[in-house]
């Protein structure tokens, strides 16, 4: 019986590896921040403001 899904190779999880370190980690890093920051600005504008020291 033969395997449906050919083996990866070692050179293909590394490129993986690579993109997901490289591209996708800072990416939703940033996503992360930007989405805080937006629903801080959005409570903000709920509450009339940012809290009064």
């Amino acid at each position: 019986m033969t395997d449906p899904q050919p083996r990866s190779t070692r050179s293909e999880e590394l490129r993986s590896f690579a993109f997901l370190a490289a591209v996708m980690a800072p990416v939703l890093t940033g996503v992360l921040i930007v989405s805080y920051g937006f629903l801080v600005w959005i409570y903000q504008m709920l509450i009339g403001g940012p809290p009064q020291a």
